[in-house]
């Protein structure tokens, strides 16, 4: 998981204010699938917003470290129940600011 400074955070939060999420985690929590699907849509986006069905704000930190953690991506926003995270493609094709 690599750290971003704040400029790069705030540029990958506007980035993301538009897009809608790809991914859901509904009532039976983050499974194996959940995390392979979370997978593929960071290897096609770089930057996903996740909507977490939970009420609980310590599950969703709790979502966002172990979704970072077993993704290799860095958490960049959570907001109520949308987690939005940012992994750079072996190509990037978002620009990140220095």
């Amino acid at each position: 998981m690599k750290s971003l400074s704040s400029a790069q955070r705030q540029h990958l939060k506007s980035l993301a204010h538009a897009r809608q999420p790809v991914i859901m985690i509904g009532n039976q929590g983050l499974s194996a699938a959940v995390l392979k699907e979370i997978e593929l849509a960071l290897n096609a986006h770089e930057l996903i917003k996740i909507k977490a069905g939970s009420n609980e704000l310590e599950t969703r930190r709790a979502w966002m470290a172990e979704i970072c953690a077993a993704t290799g991506a860095s958490p960049v926003q959570q907001i109520g129940k949308m987690l939005v995270i940012y992994r750079a493609a072996d190509k990037p094709v978002i620009a990140l600011p220095a």
